[in-house]
């Protein structure tokens, strides 16, 4: 199961599909730069593509953590990536009111996991009429994710993803339970993996999110393997100096290989 989105391109590929971008949109050059890196990957590999990247970033621990370089200016980016690879492009929204102004500028409408909840944001995001992509969240289990679609499809709109992102593992740790994604495909709606978000050690001392991006490909491999339908994967050339989550994102050059590697899983998965 894919999104229904017009831009979407290789849909008849029986690959799985691919949000990747950075954490938050940190300026035009470095979105088109990853944007073209991405796109020339997913051609070559016939992976249905979207560009995921925040325009404001409101969950922070610290004050002083960067969160954006202005809603319209990053918004205006995530468009332009849109128009000159021809993709769509995914975006997290914050409250209800944000969701019909980035509904003007992205494909799909992001809520994220700890606003998952939030009824009058899945009522704003369903109404805009774009694809309303759910973060579970840390703190439920796959199953109660099924009132999150429902308050969606109550509002008129059944182009819905879900997306799994780990689960809250005592304080600073997140676990997946891969048990969660064909429970959730059991709702009949496309479910990712966010691969790196899964791989992050939140509530550091130092205000500042850790990961282990070591596990990525682990990751990735089971989570196609017990047949995740998408992956969500934050990549940025040098994540040593993101500006947002470098701990957990995959360093844009990796990126080809490990692909690569998925499709391969996927093409075994498919013959059985």
């Amino acid at each position: 199961m894919i999104p229904n989105i017009k831009q979407l391109k290789n849909t008849d590929s029986e690959n799985f599909f691919l949000m990747a971008g950075p954490c938050a949109i940190e300026g035009e050059q470095m979105a088109l730069e990853i944007a073209e890196k991405v796109v020339s990957i997913t051609e070559k590999l016939k992976i249905p593509y979207i560009f995921k990247g925040s325009y404001r970033k409101a969950n922070r621990s610290r004050i002083d953590s960067f969160s954006g370089i202005g809603d319209e200016k990053a918004l205006k980016i995530l468009k332009k990536v849109s128009e000159t690879f021809d993709v769509p492009t995914v975006t997290d929204i914050h409250s209800a009111q944000e969701a019909a102004m980035a509904a003007e500028y992205v494909d799909v409408l992001q809520i994220p996991a700890f606003l998952c909840r939030q009824t009058d944001i899945l009522v704003a995001a369903a109404e805009t009429g774009k694809v309303v992509n759910i973060k579970k969240g840390q703190f439920l289990s796959a199953g109660a994710m099924q009132f999150a679609v429902q308050k969606v499809i109550d509002s008129g709109n059944n182009n819905i993803v879900l997306t799994e992102r780990g689960t809250t593992f005592g304080y600073q740790d997140l676990v997946v339970d891969y048990r969660g994604i064909p429970e959730m495909k059991a709702m009949n709606v496309p479910v990712v993996l966010d691969i790196t978000h899964s791989l992050q050690q939140p509530n550091q001392t130092s205000g500042v999110t850790g990961g282990k991006p070591a596990l990525i490909e682990t990751v990735a491999r089971a989570g196609i393997a017990v047949g995740a339908d998408g992956i969500f994967i934050e990549t940025h050339p040098d994540p040593s100096v993101a500006k947002s989550d470098g701990a957990n994102m995959l360093n844009l050059d990796l990126l080809e290989e490990l692909l690569e590697k998925l499709v391969r899983i996927r093409q075994t998965i498919n013959r059985f």
